[in-house]
């Protein structure tokens, strides 16, 4: 199969696209727009149903218009605020949430929500006017937010939860979850999935409790007694999440973990933590023995900017740190950037 999906059609169709392309002005990344155009004709040829066709289009329709709408806030930190819709005004885990939105919201970040009412609405309110971002759903059920969330300009409305999903976590920089139902433990799972897999870089996951409660510490228990004894994950796969009913610790816990710690990157087998400040050798030295067997071929070092990241322009100005990480022990990448931001 062809690389790319325009070379898989005749020529004479691949050129219209080229051109087309072209003429829009469409000049960065044309490879990739042509790609999808390519792939749309692709599958108009293998003559699916109509209601595969509604999905694709659908989809395509409802990312675009997410991407926009958070085009404008690149560079602002986010934190997606997950919880039940059915959360009261009066619940102390609505005002947990507009607590720990405001405090965030002080520290310059934002607030992804899910557009709806209860935990939803409380982070908007907390987070405050033009600090948050909603992703909702249509469902035919569920009853809607007041109009402190309505008349938020910064919302879309998705059909589908998969793209729904995909929006509340692309690109925030930390998690908040409250007590809820299926829907909130189906995000948090995922958000669990994505970390202990390393489909998502490293991020921090709170699960925020009332003063008190005990709801996500009975999860806890039951990955104690029943996950880990039987193998099905693996002893320190929950250490990565902090469960607390405090908000302080909550708040201090999504900001922390970007103390030091800025971003990585893959070049090659290589594994590359930029950070905010250059270690010294006597804390390399120190994570090298502390970290060592995550990196069996070669340890822990600091190194300039890799080729492929000059060739990019990639954060050129960051110190880095680079190892060639076991990939069975992605998982543990947590506590290496937990040490990393202890340093100073």
């Amino acid at each position: 199969m062809p690389d790319n999906a325009i070379d898989a059609l005749p020529p004479a169709i691949a050129d219209e696209l080229r051109a087309a392309a072209a003429a829009a002005g469409i000049q960065e990344d044309d490879d990739l727009v042509l790609r999808i155009l390519a792939t749309g004709i692709g599958l108009g040829m293998d003559e699916p149903g109509r209601l595969d066709l509604k999905i694709v289009s659908a989809s395509l329709e409802e990312m675009r218009a997410a991407f926009r709408l958070f085009a404008p806030y690149v560079d602002v930190p986010k934190v997606t605020i997950f919880g039940s819709a059915r959360t009261r005004q009066q619940d102390a885990l609505y005002r947990q949430t507009t607590e720990v939105a405001s405090a965030l919201a002080e520290r310059g970040w934002m607030a992804v929500t899910g557009a709806g009412p209860g935990i939803m609405q409380a982070a908007v309110e907390g987070a405050g006017p033009g600090r948050s971002i909603g992703v909702s759903i249509r469902l035919p059920f569920e009853e809607h937010p007041d109009e402190a969330v309505q008349d938020e300009p910064n919302v879309v409305t998705m059909k589908y939860f998969f793209t729904r999903k995909l929006m509340l976590v692309k690109e925030s920089r930390g998690f908040i979850c409250l007590p809820g139902g299926f829907g909130t433990l189906d995000e948090m799972f995922e958000l669990l999935t994505l970390q202990q897999t390393g489909k998502a870089e490293p991020v921090p996951i709170v699960l925020l409790d009332a003063p008190g409660g005990t709801f996500w510490a009975a999860l806890k228990r039951f990955v104690d007694e029943q996950l880990i004894p039987t193998g099905v994950i693996s002893p320190d796969d929950f250490d990565r999440v902090l469960v607390t009913d405090s908000v302080d610790a909550a708040v201090a816990e999504i900001t922390g973990f970007w103390r030091n710690y800025d971003s990585l990157r893959w070049v090659g087998r290589r594994l590359v933590l930029r950070l905010k400040k250059e270690p010294t050798d006597a804390e390399v030295a120190s994570l090298n023995e502390r970290f060592g067997d995550l990196a069996p071929d070669g340890g822990i070092a600091r190194t300039a900017p890799l080729r492929a990241e000059r060739a990019d322009a990639d954060r050129l100005d960051l110190p880095r740190l680079v190892l060639r990480l076991d990939q069975r022990r992605v998982g543990d990448l947590f506590r290496l950037i937990r040490a990393v931001n202890t340093l100073h």
